[in-house]
């Protein structure tokens, strides 16, 4: 009768790290702190890249829009998770599941994006500097983001799309924190998921041309790099290129590792953990990463603290 109820219910169930209440509320309070947290970071890199004029550059204009894509990226997960484990309760509506799935996959696709526009500008930086300030002008900048968010927008509609024509027909029980697209398709007990699988490999592709051209790019800035006869040269170059490079490595680890992962029938919380490190971690660490790693980030960073005035 209540796997019945379940399976008719109009939502679904969310499954919870812990059925121990005071384990529910630790995991409510940590990714609360992590979400303060997170917000804090990212809200003052769009401040001080806002705000100061030493910053007005195409690498920290994308660092900005980096750091709104990450906001929006751990708000989409987070704040439903912690609501789930302070009620007890892990149900999330149809329309909300939809929105989560939308919006995950849309920055996903987005920030695999910036990454790769990031790592061409440290290119053109580096290896191509009389033709710099050409090749990525400020219009080229905002036309290369509005290109970015579009296409991010028109990866969530293909794929939620074909992720809600699917004929849901077993228990609604996603074994997962997050509305998680390979946790809906086992509710299927058809072969109606195809339009997914073929939306996934389509995007497979296209984020394979953005590895590529990344390990390319990256390719070229280290063979310039070192061939730089002054050790402060090399330095300064190393210091713009080591935090991207960073959190591209980390970005795409996490992300080849869960598209490999075999799905398990039956998930445990460990599975919801690993999770943890493509959805939660990537947006806290960008900030800390990109702030210890740049001089000018941190001596902007000082001034907005302090109360310094910025460079006119």
């Amino acid at each position: 009768m209540v796997m019945a109820n379940v399976t008719t219910m109009s939502g679904f169930l969310l499954m919870v790290f812990s059925n121990n209440r005071e384990l529910q509320i630790l995991h409510a309070l940590l990714f609360l702190l992590i979400y303060l947290l997170t917000l804090a970071e990212n809200l003052l890199i769009i401040a001080i890249t806002t705000l100061d004029r030493h910053l007005q550059t195409p690498m920290y204009y994308f660092l900005k829009h980096l750091s709104l894509l990450d906001l929006a990226f751990i708000s989409v997960t987070v704040p439903q998770s912690i609501e789930n484990s302070l009620t007890g309760n892990g149900y999330i509506a149809h329309g909300q599941c939809m929105l989560q799935v939308f919006f995950f996959t849309s920055l996903a696709w987005i920030e695999m994006a910036i990454l790769t526009v990031m790592s061409y500008d440290r290119y053109a930086a580096i290896c191509l500097p009389l033709h710099y300030e050409v090749i990525m002008d400020p219009r080229a900048c905002k036309r290369a983001m509005t290109a970015v968010w579009l296409s991010g927008g028109i990866s969530g509609i293909l794929y939620t799309a074909a992720t809600f024509s699917i004929t849901f027909c077993r228990a609604k029980i996603i074994h997962q924190f997050f509305c998680d697209i390979p946790q809906l398709l086992k509710l299927s007990c058809s072969s109606d998921y195809l339009g997914v699988i073929g939306v996934a490999a389509f995007m497979t592709v296209l984020a394979f041309i953005c590895f590529v051209s990344i390990v390319l790019s990256y390719a070229h800035i280290f063979s310039t790099v070192l061939r730089i006869p002054s050790a402060e040269g090399r330095s300064k170059a190393f210091s713009t290129c080591l935090p991207h490079f960073f959190v591209v490595s980390f970005f795409l680890s996490t992300g080849i590792f869960e598209f490999l992962k075999p799905t398990s029938d039956s998930p445990t919380a460990s599975d919801m953990i690993i999770s943890i490190f493509y959805t939660v971690v990537p947006p806290t660490l960008n900030p800390m990463i990109y702030s210890l790693r740049n001089k000018a980030m941190k001596g902007a960073l000082r001034k907005l603290l302090l109360g310094g005035e910025f460079t006119r």
